[in-house]
């Protein structure tokens, strides 16, 4: 017997159906004005869907063989059960959320299936819980967490993705869908292709070599798919053709790519890293990243530096470079106290008494030959001055000549088959241990709780691939599910800390950008965006940054030089301006006049922050390129509010024209917020909502707030 349902808000409609053989799929996603299909199945538009849960276990395969990871042997069996729908009321507005029962009576596998979407945002996140409950262990090698097919043809799709690397970050392409899925005349051969467009990462750094993003775009009527696997650490994602219509399968890690298994003895769980999806009905990856952009905002822990958004200065960047002294540090803090910062972080190289440091950390005690007096005393200097102190630890790795590695025992670091691992001259804490864990806390809660340490700059410099074999229950496992256990644990202590100490703020750093997933940002208050050293080159990171990251968390570096020309300072500055300021350079040695330069640039910062926790980002000139001279990032805030920076970086046309159609038709007032004073010009065309920059000379930069008159009564 078939049935049918409709899950959903008011910006969201999932319907559901189950066919004769049982099986339950997600017939239709979109918004709820859609007119859902009277007989529960597919319309032309949204032809084959898949069903609810593909799983790929041991013993059962798939039933049609290629680098796809659907029509799964055991996707194809699970029954449908039953469903449970619930809504969470809360001041936020609440989430509306629906967990699915489905069962294999053959090998007694149950896979529930967990959606969740925020009131009144059309974004699904799902993940799916598998149990055993038959008499024999089911090893699992994959299991997506979100399968949608029944989305139009690959001719009519553009796909996007991000490659994500040590000092070039967040870098979007973009390509017709057909151009990566041949079409093979599936009428010809009664099936599809056996391949797949598949992107991932491997090892513990999440976003190494891509985003864990990915997005469909359909040209027509620009309607937009826009997703984020939430693992932190390996994942994949693939888009294919099925029944001449494309499908999306998102997940963590797999057997294949990254050695994950899942050993589920009788009674055992378990549970897939979330995946979210957002759609535009129009407006296409704009409008896309926009919802996705608030549901970043729903899902991560509430923390009081989302709307402070204090300006923190940093000594490592073109600075100190992991050198610091009392001597070098004293003046930079009372230059940073005069230029207006309001945190002061000492990065690395604190606990360095030799000199060179990399593979002896692990203890983080402070250095006595660089602070002779102490380091409290350096400390102390940054609170007299207004500023709350933090520091730099790199807590997950111990060097291979720290005492702290012959001091734990061997099970509470990654290893295989029975050896320690060592990866550039450090060992990997396990914290599914104990013993590491003990010695993790007792080091921030000395540093916070007895130093008054309010900033920890969270860095994780290697990557192990593909993971660790010991397993505390059972001594052995896949690499890969020791990585994922692993990554959790470090994700609950994390919260722990966080628990124990409210008031402090965490920065997300892995060689800059090589942790920017979502499980991250959702614990994480700041997320560093990039190592980038060059700022000509830091332009086409920071445009695109908010694509991955909200913009109040977005930590994007500012680093002035006395060096530098005026012209140089203000650009190195205004880049920074729309996300969160991470201030850096000499300013110590800076004029009192090129000091000015940074305190400007500062107090515009200062004018712009109320709107950053709510505003989304958009791109007049579309993602940026690597090498592109001219670009811009803008986000639309409330009271009429859009912030625009354009950037120009060589000595092409000193004009650009960039079209903003959602202020089409409205009178603007035009500010320049940074540098408020130059020779550049901004003119504004209502009727063909364009807004011409002129920029007379490269490089530079310029931050613009466009506030719209209030739409006229209707009549």
């Amino acid at each position: 017997m078939r049935e049918t349902f409709t899950w959903g808000h008011s910006a969201l409609a999932a319907v559901f159906a189950t066919g004769p053989d049982g099986v339950l799929r997600l017939v239709r996603l979109g918004p709820p004005d859609d007119a859902p299909p009277q007989d529960g199945t597919a319309s032309p538009t949204d032809a084959a869907p898949l069903p609810v849960v593909e799983v790929l276990a041991l013993g059962h395969g798939s039933d049609w063989s290629g680098r796809r990871g659907i029509e799964t042997a055991l996707g194809a069996r699970l029954r449908y059960r039953g469903h449970r729908a619930e809504t969470d009321d809360n001041n936020d507005g609440g989430w509306h959320r629906l967990t699915l029962d489905l069962h294999d009576p053959g090998s007694g596998l149950t896979a529930e299936v967990r959606f969740s979407s925020p009131d009144g945002l059309p974004v699904l996140r799902s993940e799916v819980r598998l149990t055993n409950e038959g008499p024999e262990p089911l090893v699992v090698q994959a299991v997506p967490s979100l399968v949608l097919g029944g989305l139009p043809s690959p001719g009519a799709l553009d796909v996007h993705w991000a490659h994500n690397e040590w000092l070039a970050e967040c870098r979007w392409a973009a390509v017709p869908l057909r151009d990566r899925i041949v079409d093979v005349s599936r009428d010809a051969h009664g099936h599809d292709s056996r391949t797949a467009l598949v992107l991932g990462s491997v090892g513990s750094w999440s976003t190494d070599g891509h985003l864990p993003m990915g997005a469909l775009t359909e040209r027509a009527t620009g309607r937009a798919w826009l997703w984020q696997v939430e693992s932190p650490v390996g994942w994949r994602w693939e888009a294919g053709e099925r029944a001449h219509g494309t499908y999306v399968a998102l997940g963590g890690p797999t057997d294949a790519e990254h050695q994950w298994r899942e050993r589920l003895a009788p009674g055992a769980s378990f549970t897939t890293v979330p995946a979210a999806l957002a759609l535009a009905d129009r407006g296409g990856f704009d409008a896309a990243t926009a919802h996705l952009t608030a549901y970043r905002r729903a899902v991560r822990r509430p923390h009081p530096d989302h709307t402070a958004l204090p300006i923190v200065f940093n000594d490592y960047m073109n600075t100190l470079m992991g050198d610091p002294t009392t001597e070098r540090l004293l003046p930079l803090i009372d230059a940073a106290a005069r230029a207006g910062a309001e945190y002061f972080c000492i990065d690395a190289g604190w606990y360095d008494d030799t000199g060179a440091w990399w593979d002896g950390v692990g203890a983080w005690e402070p250095s006595t030959r660089r602070f002779p007096g102490g380091l409290r005393l350096v400390l102390d200097r940054i609170r007299s001055l207004g500023m709350v102190p933090g520091l730099w630890l790199e807590p997950e790795v111990v060097g291979v000549r720290s005492p702290v590695a012959a001091a734990l025992p061997d099970e509470a670091f990654f290893q295989r088959d029975g050896v320690r691992l060592a990866e550039n001259g450090r060992h990997h804490l396990d914290l599914r241990h104990p013993a590491a864990l003990r010695h993790l806390d007792a080091t921030v809660d000395r540093l916070v709780g007895d130093w008054g340490v309010g900033y920890l700059k969270l860095d994780y410099n290697i990557s192990i691939a593909p993971g660790t074999d010991w397993d505390p229950e059972h001594g052995h496992a896949a690499p890969g599910a020791g990585l994922l256990a692993h990554a959790r644990a470090h994700q609950r202590w994390l919260a722990a800390v966080l628990d124990r100490h409210p008031a402090l703020v965490i920065e997300n750093c892995a060689s800059g950008g090589l942790r920017m997933d979502g499980s991250s940002l959702a614990l994480a208050q700041l997320q560093s965006t990039s190592d980038q050293q060059d700022p000509l080159r830091y332009p086409p990171i920071a445009a695109a940054a908010p694509t991955a990251v909200p913009p109040e968390q977005g930590a994007v570096w500012a680093y002035p030089q006395p060096g530098f020309t005026d012209d140089e300072i203000r650009f190195a500055l205004t880049g920074a301006l729309l996300g969160r300021v991470h201030l850096s350079g000499h300013l110590d040695r800076m004029s009192p006049a090129q000091l000015d330069l940074v305190r400007d640039a500062l107090a515009a910062y200062r004018q712009v922050r109320p709107d950053l926790p709510s505003a989304v980002p958009f791109w007049p000139l579309g993602l940026p390129g690597w090498t592109d001279a001219w670009l811009a990032l803008g986000l639309r805030a409330g009271g009429g509010r859009t912030y625009v920076t354009i950037w120009h970086r060589d000595g092409e046309s000193p004009t650009r024209t960039l079209p903003l159609p959602h202020l089409a038709g409205r009178a603007l007032r035009v500010e320049h917020l940074h540098p408020a004073a130059s020779p550049a010009q901004a003119t504004w065309a209502p009727d063909r909502a364009e807004l011409t920059v002129t920029l007379p000379h490269a490089p530079a930069a310029l931050l613009l707030r466009l506030t719209a008159a209030p739409h006229p009564p209707a009549r």
